[in-house]
C-alpha cells in the first residue's frame, strides 16, 4: 500500500517526510507562503513521488499565486491546463474507501472541481469559495484538479481537507440534482444573496438519510447538461437507492436557444433512461414561472412556459416521478400575493433570492413526501 500522510505532524515550511499510514484525515496548504500549522505545505513545484505519497502529476503546468484570503487561504496554486480528463492533477495516495473532500479555491471568477476524470463540484465563484463532496477511492489514489468554469479565467486551489468516512468505497445514499440558475449553488453557500432551490434542499431533507450533490449550473440547457460532463459525473456514481431530480426547460426556450422542443424531449429522455439503467430513481420537476405571472384577479399562473407540457409527457411515458413545481409554486405565490411574491425574486423576476429558493426547496420536499417517496 502507498504511503499516507498524517497532517497533524507537519508544521511550518514544507519538509517532506514519510509518515503514518494509519491517518484518517489530511490537510494541504497550497502555494509558496509559510504553511499554517496542522497543514502540509505544497508548492506548485512539488511533484508526486511514491515516497511522499502526494504531489502534482505535472508540476511544470502549475504555478504559485497570491490569494486574498487569510491564513491558509492567503496563497494558492494555479492549474495551467484544464479539462476533466487532464493529467494535470494533484495526486494523493489513499487506502481504498469513502472520503469527504473539502475544497477551498483561491480568487475565483468561476471554476469547477474534477476528480477521477469527472466533475465533482460545479462553477464555484468568488474569493476562497468552499464546498465539499464524497468520493469513493478504489485504486489507491485520489487525482484532483481545478478546471475552468469560464473560459479565460484562472482556476486555483488554496487548501484541501480529506477525511475518511468508511473503509467501504461506496457513497452514502445521495440526491443528485440537475438544472439551471434557478436550481444551482451560489457562493458563499451559507450566505449568498441569491440562491437556487437545489442549494437550499439541505434545509428540508433528512440529513441522516441523504447527502446532496447539486450538479446544476447557471445558463444550462438540456443539450449542455447531457453532453458536457454533468450527466457523466452523475452516471459515474449514482446507484440503486439514489435519486436524480432534473429540472430544465428555461434556457431551452430562451429566444437565443437553438434547441427545439423535439430535441429537448430527446435529450431529457436519454438522460432519464441512462439514470434509470443504473437502478436509481428519476424525478422530473417543472420550472416555476416569473414573479409577474399574475392575472387581474391576483391569480399566479405560468402553465404554458418552459416546455412544461413536454416534461409532463416524459414523466408519463417514462414512468418517472414528477414534481410539478410550476403549479405548486403558483399556488403558493397566489396565496401570498404579488407584493410578497416579488420579494422572493431578484429584479429580473425570474431568479429567486435566497429566501425565494428556500420556499421552492420546501415545496419540492413537501411534494415528494406527499407522494410517499421513500426517504422524504
Amino acid at each position: 500500500m502507498s504511503t499516507i500522510l498524517l497532517t497533524t505532524t507537519l508544521l511550518g515550511p514544507v519538509n517532506v517526510k514519510q509518515v503514518d499510514a494509519e491517518a484518517s484525515s489530511y490537510k494541504f496548504d497550497f502555494g509558496n507562503e509559510s504553511v499554517v500549522p496542522g497543514y502540509i505545505g505544497v508548492s506548485a513545484a512539488e511533484g508526486y513521488t511514491k515516497i511522499k505519497g502526494y504531489g502534482f502529476n505535472t508540476p511544470d503546468k502549475m504555478k504559485n499565486v497570491k490569494s486574498s484570503g487569510i491564513g491558509v487561504n492567503r496563497d494558492a496554486v494555479q492549474f495551467i491546463t484544464s479539462g476533466t480528463k487532464s493529467t494535470n492533477t494533484f495526486n494523493i495516495d489513499l487506502p481504498n474507501g469513502l472520503y469527504e473532500v473539502t475544497v477551498t479555491l483561491g480568487d475565483t471568477v468561476k471554476a469547477s472541481v474534477a476528480a477521477e476524470e469527472v466533475y465533482q463540484i460545479m462553477n464555484m465563484t468568488g474569493n476562497n469559495p468552499t464546498d465539499k463532496f464524497q468520493i469513493p477511492i478504489t485504486d489507491g489514489q485520489l487525482n484532483l484538479l481545478v478546471t475552468a468554469g469560464e473560459a479565460g479565467t484562472a482556476y486555483t486551489l488554496s487548501s484541501l481537507e480529506i477525511k475518511q468516512l468508511s473503509e467501504e468505497p461506496v457513497t452514502n445514499r445521495t440526491v443528485y440534482i440537475g438544472g439551471d440558475s434557478t436550481v444551482c449553488n451560489f457562493y458563499p453557500l451559507m450566505t449568498s444573496e441569491r440562491g437556487g432551490w437545489g442549494q437550499m434542499l439541505f434545509r428540508y431533507i433528512k440529513k441522516d438519510t441523504f447527502q446532496l450533490r447539486n450538479m446544476a449550473t447557471a445558463g444550462q440547457a438540456s443539450r449542455g447538461f447531457r453532453n458536457d460532463g454533468q450527466l457523466e459525473a452523475i452516471a459515474n456514481y449514482i446507484k440503486p437507492g439514489d435519486y436524480f431530480i432534473l429540472q430544465l426547460g428555461i434556457n431551452d426556450t430562451h429566444p437565443k436557444s437553438t434547441i427545439t422542443e423535439e430535441e429537448f424531449k430527446f435529450n431529457m429522455r436519454d438522460m432519464i433512461q441512462k439514470v434509470k439503467a443504473t437502478g436509481a430513481t428519476v424525478i422530473l420537476a417543472t420550472p416555476q414561472g416569473l414573479a409577474s405571472d399574475f392575472n387581474e384577479y391576483g391569480i399566479h399562473s405560468s402553465e404554458n412556459k418552459f416546455y412544461r407540457g413536454t416534461i409532463l409527457d416524459l414523466a408519463r411515458e417514462e414512468g418517472t416521478h414528477l414534481v410539478d413545481l410550476n403549479i405548486l409554486s403558483s399556488a403558493y405565490y397566489t396565496s401570498i400575493g404579488p407584493e410578497a411574491t416579488s420579494a422572493l425574486f431578484l429584479a429580473d423576476g425570474l431568479h429567486p433570492t435566497r429566501e425565494g429558493a428556500k420556499e421552492l426547496a420546501r415545496i419540492v420536499v413537501e411534494d415528494l413526501g406527499n407522494q410517499g417517496i421513500d426517504g422524504f
